[in-house]
């Protein structure tokens, strides 16, 4: 048992190695609607951003789940480190008036 590709046949199988061999990983994100923020579904395999943003909508938007894609090179994403965690958002902490406990929201109010 492998990882499915001894099955292929053998033409198969070389043009499957070289695609993934090219192709760059984009990562998704999905708005449900207008208005709300973009979310993180997951990732696709495509050479370049026209071909990534249509793979996206054939994989992730096959029940009309969104109304706008987009998608992001993973090595254009940058992330703060774990470990960096109380230095790196310690700054924040003694600012009050950052945490929302000081507002009292409208009853129309939706998505905030």
């Amino acid at each position: 048992m492998g990882n499915g590709l001894e099955m292929l046949p053998k033409p198969m199988l070389k043009n499957k190695t070289k695609m993934s061999n090219a192709a760059t990983v984009w990562e998704v994100f999905i708005q449900s609607k207008n208005g709300l923020a973009h979310k993180h579904v997951g990732n696709v395999h495509a050479e370049d951003k026209e071909m990534a943003l249509q793979n996206a909508r054939d994989l992730y938007t096959r029940r009309n789940e969104g109304s706008c894609i987009w998608v992001v090179k993973s090595e254009h994403i940058v992330s703060s480190v774990p470990e960096d965690e109380e230095s790196f958002f310690d700054p924040s902490n003694d600012k009050v008036y950052r945490h929302p406990t000081f507002y009292n929201l409208p009853d129309g109010a939706k998505h905030i």
